[in-house]
């Protein structure tokens, strides 16, 4: 079963920004569609952006549009999530899976913006 890492969160100040990476640990992400979510506690988790298995063709939720950006390395067999611009709003736990999310969740990656 494929494992996921995710790394790269930290404490930043409003407006700063983060590069969270996404890596399998075991097995292989090369041929999946792959997704960033994020999830505070009480609620259902949240898309934040996708990218296809060649990373042609990307997709964004509308509150980070312009600001996250998602890419892979495919021989690396990582996935990333760029994050400029970050708010208050922001903050949460970051997970990534593939785009179906039939993978089990991992832990994530721990995201706090301060004003």
């Amino acid at each position: 079963q494929v494992q996921l890492v995710e790394s790269g969160g930290g404490l930043v100040q409003a407006g700063g920004s983060l590069r969270l990476s996404c890596a399998a640990s075991r097995g292989t992400i090369r041929n999946y569609n792959m997704g960033w979510y994020r999830q505070a506690p009480g609620v259902e988790r949240e898309f934040v952006a996708s990218i296809s298995w060649s990373g042609s063709y990307t997709a964004y939720a509308d509150s980070v549009k312009g600001r996250f950006t998602i890419s892979r390395d495919n021989a690396k067999n990582t996935v990333y999530l760029q994050m400029n611009s970050l708010t208050p709003d922001d903050t949460t736990i970051y997970y990534c899976n593939t785009a179906r999310s039939d993978i089990p969740w991992s832990q994530g990656t721990q995201v706090t913006v301060s004003s």
